[in-house]
């Protein structure tokens, strides 16, 4: 669309996935933070007159459920991308129920037609049946919901790629006959309603992210609901606290592709970023001074997953310098990312070091953590828990909606897998290529220490999950290939030779469900005797390296990650071998 609408400079360098400019964002093929981006549109269907068209887009994933909310309260309509091989995913009914339940219209835009796997018409049937079966399952909670809009919603086909969109439907794996996205702008405006607003009513202007540049400091990214907003102009600022404070609008910026210009006004429906309001966050209003009208402030799902992270407490911690290892600078960086993320919460432990944060799912997390390690931070990171909530004096817990696609000879152990973390299947559908498609509603804790070895390292064909113990060093030092080599047989290893260790650090998997304490350090005896084996070579087995997220879901109750810059590592939460027996016994007598 960008491309098309002649965004960019004629010669510029255009990166493949401009809306994903995080480096987390590209390493992973995700996309973590809602973003904006205008495209100017004067085509066939735009009348003669240029068209700004406002493009959010949006996480599909339901980890990052707060930045959809925040996303679907600045637009008027939404259009569904679904590919046309895999079909709707869990991310896409979460998404789409949050549309619907906000009475947007929507457009289903079936993406990658020309993929050799493609079955367009299987995907757009799956489709509707997801919009008929999230209308009914909102026809309590939404009741003015308009079920013939949801039944009439249009269908385009395009294969983004190429730059190419149709209304006709092409055949399986080929592209569109249209030579452009002309038909997708056509459709946009046609069942994308225009910006509705009050011309006499006075401005109303709400706060959906914030940014920040090293010469003007925070910036708020407001849509202006009514009135208009002018560069230097005085207007009320109405806090989450109900307080009204009077201020200045420093710089006013508008979005043009993927960079902010400098704009004297901006009017109803425009998104544009503002300067000059230092304490400014996510929900609160600009309105006017003399009859302020507050907008109603965003709400987000409450979180379903907690951990706990601290300042590192390891004996190796703080050996480089220039880390950040006082709880002063942990706790400073989680309340910055309170500021700009608004499905987190952070509660205090009863360590003065270390608090519990609570969040969407495990893997917005891990980003989080990912975040924090690649900024400098040593942490100490625990188990994932779920988040469980008091309802009508019962306590309850967050329950999942999982697909898993499987080759069709794993059907009976991936249900025996999921039924053992109490998951109840509600469909499964055979495509005819050999693979099984298992929909099941499942508890967020069966999930946790399930997902990346399942989906990454098997591909949807692994039926194990974590059953053994942990290897664990029973002293500090280095790493020797002589003691490695003689207990390979045994376990799997997580350090490479020559690493340094410290009691209670684990360093590798054992091969049964009892943890072991074992001399990782030890070294072979030199004498003066020449033995006959001494020209021999042994064969190590490499070591597993573990990346954050599969630290975390490998440890265990008792067990806590070490993040730092440099590595990653698991450890016991109490160090000493001794005095985790005690507490073990101890806790086996409660």
């Amino acid at each position: 669309m960008l491309k098309q609408t002649h965004s960019f400079a004629e010669h510029g360098n255009v990166a493949e996935r401009v809306m994903d400019s995080g480096d987390l964002e590209r390493e992973k093929g995700i996309t973590i933070l809602a973003k904006n981006t205008t495209v100017a549109y004067n085509g066939p269907s735009a009348d003669g007159q240029v068209m700004t068209i406002n493009v959010i887009d949006t996480p599909g994933h339901a980890d990052f459920g707060g930045e959809v909310e925040r996303g679907l309260s600045m637009v008027d309509g939404v259009v569904l991308l679904v590919d046309a091989s895999e079909g709707p995913l869990p991310q896409t009914r979460f998404v789409l129920r949050k549309a619907l339940a906000a009475k947007l219209p929507v457009i289903l835009l079936v993406n990658k037609t020309d993929r050799p796997d493609a079955r367009i018409d299987e995907v757009v049937a799956e489709s509707m049946d997801l919009l008929l079966g999230l209308a009914s399952d909102l026809a309590d909670e939404v009741p003015d919901l308009d079920l013939d809009a949801v039944l009439n919603v249009p269908v385009v086909y395009a294969s983004g790629k190429l730059g190419r969109a149709s209304l006709t439907q092409p055949d399986n794996g080929t592209a569109p006959d249209n030579e452009d996205l002309e038909p997708l702008f056509k459709t946009i405006v046609e069942h994308i309603p225009a910006p509705k607003y009050n011309p006499e009513g006075v401005l109303q202007a709400h706060v959906t992210n914030l940014d920040a540049s090293p010469f003007l400091g925070r910036l708020a990214l407001l849509r202006i609901f009514n009135g208009t907003l002018r560069k230097g102009q005085n207007v009320a600022w109405y806090r989450h606290d109900g307080t009204i404070k009077q201020v200045k609008i420093t710089e006013l910026l508008a979005t043009q592709a993927l960079t902010r210009v400098p704009a004297e006004s901006a009017g109803p429906g425009e998104i544009v970023a503002v300067a000059g309001i230092e304490d400014i966050t996510i929900g609160e209003t600009l309105t006017d001074i003399d009859d302020p009208q507050p907008l109603p402030l965003i709400t987000v799902d409450p979180p379903a997953i907690s951990m706990t992270i601290g300042i590192n407490t390891s004996p190796i911690a703080g050996r480089v310098k220039g880390h950040k290892v006082t709880a002063r600078q942990v706790k400073d960086r989680l309340d910055k990312e309170l500021v700009g993320n608004v499905s987190l919460k952070v509660l205090p432990t009863e360590r003065p070091d270390a608090w519990e944060v609570q969040g969407r799912g495990e893997l917005a997390l891990a980003i989080l953590v990912e975040q924090m390690r690649r900024e400098g931070f040593e942490l100490t990171v625990g188990k994932p828990q779920v988040v469980t909530r008091l309802v009508d004096g019962k306590v309850h817990e967050p329950m999942e909606h999982m697909t898993i696609d499987v080759p069709e000879e794993y059907l009976g152990s991936v249900t025996q897998l999921m039924a053992a973390r109490k998951g109840r299947m509600v469909n499964m559908a055979n495509h005819g290529t050999g693979w099984c498609r298992m929909e099941f509603i499942v508890p967020a804790r069966g999930l946790i220490g399930f997902r990346t070895r399942f989906l990454t390292d098997t591909r949807g064909a692994g039926i194990e999950y974590r059953t053994n113990g942990s290897i664990v060093a029973d002293r500090s030092g280095v790493v020797t290939p002589f003691a490695m080599i003689k207990l390979q047989e045994r376990m799997t290893f997580f350090v490479q030779p020559t690493s340094e260790v410290y009691e209670g650090m684990i360093v590798g998997e054992n091969s049964r469900a009892d943890d072991m304490d074992v001399n990782i350090t030890r070294e072979k005896q030199l004498t003066n005797m020449r033995a006959a084996s001494s020209d021999t070579f042994e064969n190590m087995t490499p070591p597993r390296n573990l990346t954050l997220e599969e630290s975390l879901e490998f440890a265990r109750e008792d067990e806590c990650v070490e993040v730092t810059p440099e590595s990653v590592r698991i450890r016991k939460l109490i160090l000493n071998a001794g005095d985790r027996v005690k507490a073990n016994r101890s806790r086996a007598k409660v």
